[in-house]
């Protein structure tokens, strides 16, 4: 798979993840954080599990024990990040929710510097602050003040930052993409479940009311799309990873104007425009600078 094909599937992953935002929201009407979170990885375990198991099957080599042990810390990672985020939710807007997680986008090159001693592309720099300032005009560009659910938001960005440069790693080394989504799914599916069952009432008619948005959340938001991620986080760095799923609030916005009959203003339609800007320098840029080397090298 090429560079080019990767990120389409990572631009199709943050498109479901946008869609999935109005589920996510409805859904807290009827449950807690936890147990939504629970469920939700639960089906997508489910869902991954055969895929994960017919890629076991096809492999030349079993997974080793370094594999499997960062499998299981991106769960660890996914699990603080989905939590952080949603019990944030309970006390900051969705504005300033919007405008923080999107902070991701910029931790990740900083991660990749530090931790894996990657050096992006130069362009990675520019593209990440173009696309945080399309994320802050898509979510009318105000903050109010921080608040301890805007602190637990900014956390989520570094979890989300933690999990896409495990992912750019571990995914890459071990050729596995479908046990580390199936890993990670039943890693955060424990935890959230675990916590649920401590702190949070569990009712049998508050699941059936939001078994839609469980069902979506589960099958396609987390089973279809972070496998999505996985896979095309193996042809790909995590710099450029994290552009590109930065279009989650762009497709957020989308849908809600088409669901919700939410409406952009001015600075919402530049937003959209910034955010396109620099997914398509991220995606064109390297490419034709490679092509004027190989061009150089010809002659």
């Amino acid at each position: 798979m090429g560079r080019a094909q990767a990120n389409m599937l990572l631009l199709l992953a943050g498109a479901i993840w946008g869609a999935g935002f109005v589920a996510q929201s409805t859904a807290m009407d009827d449950m807690g954080p936890f147990l939504f979170i629970g469920l939700r990885f639960v089906l997508a375990t489910l869902v991954c599990l055969p895929f994960a198991w017919m890629e076991a099957r096809r492999a030349s080599e079993k997974l080793d024990r370094a594999s499997v042990k960062g499998f299981v810390w991106i769960g660890v990672a996914l699990f603080l990040g989905m939590a952080s985020q949603q019990v944030g939710l309970l006390s900051t807007s969705v504005t300033n929710s919007g405008i923080l997680t999107g902070l991701y986008v910029v931790f990740v090159p900083v991660l990749s510097v530090i931790f894996l001693r990657q050096r992006p592309h130069a362009v990675i720099w520019p593209a990440s602050a173009v696309a945080f300032c399309g994320i802050w005009l898509l979510s009318s560009g105000s903050m109010t003040g921080l608040s301890v659910g805007d602190l637990l938001t900014i956390l989520c960005a570094v979890f989300w930052a933690i999990q896409v440069t495990l992912i750019g790693y571990f995914g890459q080394s071990s050729g596995r993409p479908l046990a580390l989504s199936c890993v990670q799914f039943a890693i955060c599916a424990a935890l959230s479940l675990a916590v649920a069952v401590a702190i949070e009432p569990i009712r049998l008619d508050a699941i059936a009311a939001a078994a839609p948005e469980v069902l979506y959340s589960g099958i396609f938001a987390s089973g279809l799309a972070f496998s999505l991620q996985a896979v095309g986080q193996r042809f790909t760095t995590p710099a450029q990873a994290a552009i590109c799923l930065s279009s989650e609030a762009l497709f957020a916005a989308l849908f809600g104007a088409l669901l919700l009959s939410e409406r952009f203003t001015i600075a919402g339609y530049l937003g959209c425009l910034l955010i396109f800007l620099a997914i398509l320098t991220v995606e064109i840029v390297p490419l034709t600078r490679n092509k004027l080397m190989q061009d150089q090298a010809a002659d």
